[in-house]
């Protein structure tokens, strides 16, 4: 992987697209190419590069408006002498300011280093710290789940028909946004588990429901696993000594049941239901993390395997 700072796509990329812009405003405003130079800080050849349009420019930044208005505002006001070189300035640094947070800076970051995926706007704005390092975890968590899911043997044949999911929680979660889950849910495909996409927080309700409901209960455990409910894997969880949990498969208040069976009885590792009509029967995998979870179904799974 390499290591790209936001700073190389501003001088590399946005720079010289706004210095192109530039140069042709300033231009059709009536300025010598000597005079664009000037103003700009580069060579008259430079500028005749850029006027000519044969200079390289980044479309993602010339194509925006926001780019665009900017590159107006600062030619209109060099062009009438109305606005210095810091006052121009200052006007690009606000655009920076603003293409790196969630912009097209930060796009083209994450691009350049897709392990920044989701959380490089935070990184570049907010800069380390705690908060940012716990959805960075939770977000890694997932990943790391839905390759233990991908790669267990037999796993495909407990994937339900509505899709399993794996999802850590933030520490201070109150809602499935503070859940990091995979979108649209991982499927068995020909015998093989696929997983969609990259992990996102708020992408799951229905695990996030279980996890945040565990949680209420006993906060080291922010992860779980949702697979078919099978009996084969019910008796593999005892014949490990754990012993699964059964709840009513009604979704009405699901949440608020499972937080009361959960103060009365614990969180076990394994909490299971049977369906109902238009219910599909699921059993839920605990852990302290997605990871944790996923790590304890496929020990399930194989266990049912073998006694197969």
């Amino acid at each position: 992987m390499s290591l790209v700072l936001p700073s190389e796509i501003v001088v590399e990329r946005l720079l010289p697209t706004v210095r192109a812009m530039l140069a042709a405003r300033l231009r059709e405003r009536g300025l010598t190419q000597q005079e664009i130079a000037d103003h700009l800080g580069v060579t008259q050849a430079a500028v005749s590069k850029y006027v000519s349009g044969r200079a390289t420019v980044e479309e993602r930044f010339r194509e925006n408006p926001r780019t665009a208005a900017t590159a107006d505002r600062i030619a209109d006001g060099l062009a009438s002498g109305s606005m210095d070189g810091y006052d121009a300035l200052a006007e690009l640094l606000e655009l920076i300011r603003e293409f790196e947070d969630r912009g097209p800076i930060c796009e083209l970051h994450e691009a350049e280093m897709p392990a920044l995926r989701g959380l490089g706007c935070d990184l570049c704005v907010r800069g380390v710290d705690a908060e940012v390092e716990e959805e960075r975890d939770a977000l890694a968590s997932v990943r790391e789940a839905t390759r233990i899911l991908a790669t267990a043997p037999g796993m495909a044949g407990y994937v339900p028909n509505v899709g399993t999911n794996a999802g850590t929680a933030l520490p201070d979660a109150a809602d499935p946004t503070g859940v990091a889950a995979v979108p649209g849910r991982i499927y068995a495909v020909d015998g093989r588990v696929e997983v969609p996409a990259n992990p996102e927080f708020g992408a799951s309700r229905h695990v996030a429901t279980a996890i945040l409901a565990a949680n209420d209960a006993d906060p080291a455990v922010r992860g779980a696993v949702n697979v078919a409910t099978r009996e084969d894997l019910l008796a593999a969880a005892r014949g490990l000594g754990v012993d699964p949990l059964e709840f009513d498969a009604d979704y009405d208040d699901r949440g608020e049941r499972l937080r009361g069976l959960f103060r009365d009885r614990g969180v076990p590792p394994v909490v299971y239901h049977r369906g109902a009509f238009g219910i599909e029967p699921i059993t839920y995998v605990f852990g302290e993390t997605a990871a944790e979870a996923a790590e304890l179904a496929a020990n399930l799974v194989a266990a049912a395997e073998d006694s197969a």
